[in-house]
């Protein structure tokens, strides 16, 4: 098959380098992608969100399956669009896509079905918002009902934050139409986890769990990020949790959505708030977690193609996955000053020295190649770092191992990835 990943970061990475193994896959190609991607790929200058010219890329090379991954194309119809030229893809239609699109449609539907997740109000305007906030009191959550770029989430531990999370989304036009609408909800308390799960409109087979690191600092410092790193499996998604999340949560979403229309079909991955009590929801995102993609791709035993066709073809029912026994753990090194202002064009050397052996790879997320064949920095989270070992504590010890051969001054990371799971399984 002729196969074409579309986006440019570390998740595609990731599932480029599995693509590319399939005996299925014949030719692979990726737009826009990255230096990292190039070594499994043929890049194509396209980018994520130019869906004419996806299309016309599409065409031109043949391509028999399209897998796309980011939620942006995927929020703007890509699939529906694909699916009209009588292209097969991979990924949630416009409507289905609506659950990390609209953070208040995805409020809506869990509060119609039955869904556990947090309280919560959906606003239009910022005087009605900020009355709630003085009434709810704080701590409480402001998020942007559109797509942010993993910025329009604001924990507000008092009523000034929040009541600037509001002014900076309505009246500063801090994320554009994203902000216009906003979502306050309660604050929970416990421990965050990701469990992802393909659904082909009717049935969901449950992958691997995971856990992300979202704040910039050791110790959970520091402003939110994109992820600065993560490991799988999670330690707090026990067996009998990952039921309780398929039973109450993942299924009941497949059921719910199907009967508004809007049949699922792809990745569902569901950021969770685990407490001693049970699991709520915080959020849906219609694509694979990043840098979460990157631990998973190295613990699946299985090939990943055929199990993404039967997702689109329908047909998880009669479809089974197997998965290494090891832990995976990824380290995030990004560019200084993110997620704030970062500066681009700066040379990374020692790629080759850190993954020298095959327990460790290194997932290119935001990188180009230079003019002398250079590896340089292009983006605000530029590497994922994974290692695979027995444990966590091993695979963590690999991580960092392989980020010390790297030579790169510009660049910072995390040093205590893991830490959760290292408290609770001592490895």
């Amino acid at each position: 098959m002729r196969i074409l990943v579309v986006g440019s970061g570390g998740r595609e990475h990731a599932l480029c380098w599995t693509i590319a193994a399939s005996p299925l896959c014949e030719e692979l190609y990726c737009a826009p992608g990255n230096a990292g991607i190039a070594q499994d790929a043929v890049c194509v200058p396209v980018g994520a969100e130019d869906l004419d010219g996806l299309i016309a890329l599409a065409r031109d090379k043949r391509i028999d399956y399209v897998v796309v991954g980011p939620e942006g194309p995927l929020v703007a119809g890509l699939v529906d669009r694909l699916a009209e030229a009588g292209i097969k893809a991979f990924g949630p239609s416009a409507a289905a896509a609506a659950l990390e699109g609209s953070k208040g449609f995805m409020k809506d539907l869990c509060a119609k079905y039955g869904i556990p997740t947090a309280g919560y109000r959906r606003f239009t305007e910022a005087a009605a918002a900020k009355a709630y906030l003085r009434a709810q009191g704080v701590p409480i959550v402001v998020k942007a009902d559109g797509l942010a770029a993993g910025k329009g989430v604001t924990v507000a531990t008092t009523l000034a934050e929040a009541e600037a999370a509001v002014e900076a989304a309505m009246e500063g036009d801090a994320f554009g139409a994203a902000g216009s609408e906003l979502v306050i909800e309660e604050f929970l308390e416990g421990e965050e986890a990701s469990f992802f799960a393909l659904v082909d409109g009717e049935t969901a087979l449950p992958l691997a769990t995971a856990q992300d690191h979202k704040r910039v600092g050791d110790g959970d410092t520091g402003p939110n990020t994109g992820g600065m790193g993560a490991y799988s499996p999670a330690p707090v998604l026990t067996e009998a949790r990952c039921q309780e999340v398929m039973e109450r949560i993942i299924l009941p979403t497949v059921r719910g959505m199907k009967a508004e229309g809007r049949p699922y079909k792809g990745v569902l991955y569901a950021g969770l708030m685990v407490t001693p009590a049970e699991v709520k929801l915080l959020e849906y995102n219609v694509r694979f977690g990043d840098p979460e993609c990157q631990v998973l791709m190295m613990r699946l035993m299985s090939d990943l193609l055929p199990a993404l066709i039967a997702t689109t073809d329908g047909v998880l029912s009669s479809f089974d996955l197997r998965w290494y026994d090891e832990a995976a753990l990824v380290v995030v090194m990004a560019a200084k000053g993110y997620p704030g202002a970062y500066e681009k064009g700066s040379a990374i050397r020692g790629l080759g020295d850190a993954a020298q052996n095959d327990d460790v790879m290194v997932f290119h997320a935001g990188t180009k190649a230079g003019l002398e064949n250079e590896i340089l920095a292009n983006g605000g989270r530029v590497l994922g770092v994974t290692a695979i070992a027995p444990a966590i504590a091993e695979a963590q010890a690999r991580a960092y191992r392989a980020v010390d051969r790297i030579d790169w001054p510009e660049g910072f990371c995390r040093r205590d990835i893991g830490w959760r799971a290292l408290g609770k399984t001592g490895g």
